[in-house]
């Protein structure tokens, strides 16, 4: 075996299933190849080209941000300002404001505005040790402005791996009547997303501002039969039944959650559907409904951390603070807000070539000036990220 780098002198948290809880090594090494990994594990003799001495500190995989949406015009400070006055989200978005006003600006802007906007965005997940973000559509609500935005999600790939999804199923434009735009989404739009592989997954809003239950299951059906997987806003302000039906259709994962009955965990961990946990929306809105954390524990539900970093209720750009903020708000402990945001974050986007240091994974890691893992989770606007690596290959 010989390598183009190793990274030696390290401990390493390698979130290996294999292994039992974060998968520790305390005297570690990985040795990378053509932007692989093809060795992590105790320190061994290996040939290298470079070798890369650690100085004792922790190695992680890249961390993951597997619910974004990044691409989107203007801000939403004015609801911001209406919520600390008593206006609920409700009653803000039933008044044309909440996704409907982003929508307005999103189709106002140009391409490489949208994408310059979204490069900022990212920058901040980018210099915490994020290398694998997942970006929605979902501001455009029309075929053009819809198939613009995930062009630029798509187009924003030169920093970080992106997974781009289609939530065309966010809201209702304000031009066509409910049925209609069902119609759109099922035999225009998704056969075009699918056609040009502008999407990696479909997701939609299941709550009784958006789409119900019975308009999301033909969006779904139009999905999977375009081979595109799906995921589900799901049971965020109620219980419409949105995780059981992310489950019967084997949705990647399920979103928010926090009115989730017990028969919807159940229905998840049979499907294997990732909850993902979004403690900056709980935050943002001031919600006191708690996901069902025991629920998922108690059925083996996996669980990802994510930001949810949008412009009206979560304007998050901290991974680490969303782990914070898991675990101080939903109880999560370290181990599983480290998972959350690795391992079980991939698997909310389909992947098993990210979030672990294991042979055959990409060489994505995040080097942490840090003397315990629980340090990642417990600090707060404390950045310790010494080294990301990240390689497009």
């Amino acid at each position: 075996m010989r390598a183009e780098r190793i990274f030696t002198n390290a401990r390493l948290a390698t979130m290996d299933p294999a292994l039992p809880g974060l998968g520790v090594v305390e005297r570690g090494m990985v040795a990378e190849a053509a932007g692989r990994i093809i060795y992590a594990g105790a320190a061994r003799a290996i040939e290298a080209d470079e070798i890369v001495d650690c100085e004792g500190r922790w190695i992680t995989p890249g961390l993951i941000d597997c619910h974004t949406h990044l691409v989107y015009a203007g801000d939403r400070a004015a609801e911001f300002e209406a919520r600390l006055q008593g206006a609920g989200y409700e009653e803000i978005a039933r008044a044309g404001g909440g996704i409907l006003g982003t929508m307005r600006a999103t189709r106002a802007a140009r391409a490489e505005d949208l994408r310059a906007a979204a490069k900022r965005r990212m920058a901040a997940l980018v210099a915490e040790g994020v290398t694998t973000i997942e970006v929605k559509s979902g501001y455009g609500l029309s075929p053009e402005a819809e198939y613009k935005c995930l062009e630029v999600a798509k187009s924003l790939g030169d920093a970080a791996d992106i997974s781009s999804t289609f939530l065309g199923a966010h809201g209702f434009p304000p031009e066509m009547a409910r049925a209609d735009y069902v119609r759109l989404l099922c035999e225009e739009m998704i056969p075009h997303v699918a056609a040009h592989k502008l999407a990696d997954a479909v997701d939609g809003f299941c709550e009784g501002i958006a789409f119900s239950p019975e308009e999301i299951a033909p969006f779904f059906a139009a999905a999977t039969r375009h081979g595109l997987r799906v995921k589900l806003h799901a049971d965020q302000l109620s219980n419409l039944g949105g995780a059981a039906l992310a489950a019967k259709f084997g949705a990647l994962s399920a979103d928010h959650l926090e009115y989730t009955s017990e028969d919807g965990a159940a229905a998840m961990a049979r499907a294997g559907t990732v909850a993902v946990l979004l403690p900056g929306a709980f935050f943002t809105l001031r919600e006191k409904q708690l996901p069902p954390v025991e629920a998922f524990r108690k059925h083996g539900v996996r669980m990802a951390v994510s930001t949810d970093l949008n412009p009206g209720t979560s304007p998050l750009f901290s991974l680490l603070l969303a782990m914070n903020m898991a675990a101080t708000q939903f109880r999560l402990t370290v181990e599983e807000c480290l998972l959350g945001v690795t391992r079980h974050a991939a698997a909310a986007l389909g992947r098993s070539d990210v979030g672990v240091l294991t042979a055959g994974a990409k060489c994505h890691l995040a080097i942490w000036d840090i003397e315990r893992p629980a340090e990642l989770v417990y600090r707060i606007g404390f950045n310790p990220l010494h080294q990301r690596i990240w390689s497009a290959a």
